[in-house]
């Protein structure tokens, strides 16, 4: 079977279609037998931090290093760029009230766009000292806004600005009266983070200094109760794979970006709630992150390298 997925894009794909790939019987229910990947888009530098708008059905992502955010109308098929510059915008995500979150390498901030299209900054310092460079971030319904700061942004003039860090990697907690909080700084580059559908467990993946240097590439759980974190524990390892973003569908499967691992590997795994791998989907570029989306929430988008992807499931991804 050929996992490189060397198509014409142009040409249709015959199904089943090879890409997907079931490993253990609990993923064979989310498989569309007519559905196929497809590329939707191409043309960025490095993708990521994929966020579907419902009320405009319109996806919004990241291309870090044009300093730019894309948007692909599900209605036209065409895509635009959203916001330019973006401050190197990495990571984003919706809040309980339907605002853009974002994590901007760049200003080393987050920020909340709001409805009338002005921007407040949520964080930018702790203790004085800059934040490194914010990577991802998700919402809690209690009203807080949990987000990674691995420190991506300033290693590299190219996917923000060369600095040098002043404090700790931390995921940190931004709580419904705007405080600043420490979450955890147990992880050595705490990147991809999601909640489980009834927000009592936290996944975040630890992609370490680099996929060379032999630190586990794994996704984290911890336990949620009264804004703290608790009980750390491996929930999975992705073997030779990085794990970067990720998100949790409604019956808390885990499904997670995997690159720099080579062509057979490379694109999205999928595991169960106990941390079982039950399957995969190969891309021909390494993925970066992805989100649910469409009208039934039952359509992955996946950023990835130049491009972004998608593919309908019968999954859904929780709200």
């Amino acid at each position: 079977m050929d996992r490189q997925l060397n198509r014409d894009w142009r040409t249709p794909i015959r199904y089943p279609d090879p890409a997907i790939e079931v490993l253990d019987g609990r993923f064979a229910r989310y498989v569309l037998g007519s559905a196929a990947l497809e590329r939707i888009w191409t043309g960025g530098r490095w993708t990521e931090g994929p966020v579907w708008f419902g009320d405009m059905r319109c996806l919004v992502w990241s291309d870090i290093p044009n300093d730019r955010l894309m948007r692909w109308s599900e209605d036209s098929g065409t895509a635009s760029v959203f916001r330019a510059p973006s401050h190197y915008a990495n990571g984003n995500s919706r809040d309980f009230s339907g605002r853009l979150l974002t994590c901007e390498h760049g200003s080393r901030r987050v920020t909340r766009t709001e409805h009338d299209g002005t921007i407040t900054v949520l964080a930018d310092r702790f203790d004085e000292k800059p934040l490194n460079a914010p990577n991802d971030i998700v919402a809690h319904p209690d009203g807080s806004v949990w987000f990674t700061d691995p420190g991506y942004g300033i290693l590299w003039n190219y996917e923000g600005h060369k600095a040098t860090p002043e404090l700790p990697t931390r995921v940190y907690r931004i709580g419904a009266d705007e405080t600043l909080t420490i979450a955890t700084e147990a992880l050595e580059k705490p990147n991809g983070l999601a909640f489980s559908p009834d927000y009592h467990t936290l996944y975040v993946s630890d992609t370490g200094a680099s996929h060379k240097s032999g630190h586990p590439h794994q996704i984290h759980a911890f336990n949620v109760a009264d804004g703290k974190l608790t009980d750390q524990r491996t929930f999975c390892d992705l073997g030779s794979a990085m794990p970067d973003g990720f998100r949790v569908d409604m019956d808390g499967n885990v499904w997670s970006s995997a690159g720099w691992a080579g062509a057979e590997v490379d694109g999205v795994h999928v595991f169960a709630p106990d941390g079982t791998q039950i399957g995969a989907i190969h891309l021909p570029e390494g993925a970066s992150n992805l989100c649910f989306g469409g009208v039934k929430r039952n359509r992955l988008f996946i950023t990835a390298g130049q491009s972004v992807y998608s593919l309908y499931t019968d999954a859904q991804g929780h709200r």
